[in-house]
């Protein structure tokens, strides 16, 4: 007699079809919510403060690890288009962030500088000088 508990037919270590089936699409989507959350993460913590580089480089790299392997989860169990096309997306707003951060970096003390200037910037006026302040303080090839 079998016991209330025992759903694999008597057969001890056996799981129901369903479950296993379910697996790695759970898996595709809580890659997909991480994935969501670091590209995201990266672009926020970019507006806050050029400071924080770091940071939006580090969730950036996160971001195109957590991409790939989901792209390749998405091919390989059949994941709905939505998460092929969130992952194919967010992947090319990776790579337009590792380019920023690549810009930022080599700008550091410019970017930095004007965004003191613009914190304690109360008009117009002043902003507009904060941002002839950034122009001035750039090499004469990029101006």
């Amino acid at each position: 007699m079998n016991s209330p508990t025992d759903s694999g037919g008597g057969q001890p270590g056996r799981h129901p079809r369903g479950a296993a089936a379910k697996d790695p699409q759970q898996l595709t989507h809580t890659l997909f919510r991480l994935f969501i959350v670091a590209v995201l993460g990266a672009f926020f913590v970019f507006q806050l403060d050029v400071n924080y580089l770091w940071l939006t480089a580090l969730l950036t790299t996160a971001a195109i690890v957590l991409g790939i392997m989901l792209l390749i989860r998405a091919v390989k169990y059949k994941a709905p288009r939505l998460v092929l096309f969130g992952a194919i997306s967010g992947l090319v707003a990776s790579a337009v962030m590792l380019l920023v951060i690549l810009a930022s970096s080599l700008f550091f003390s410019q970017i930095r500088d004007y965004q003191q200037c613009v914190r304690h910037a109360l008009t117009e006026q002043a902003t507009s000088a904060c941002r002839t302040q950034l122009n001035n303080a750039m090499p004469t090839q990029f101006r």
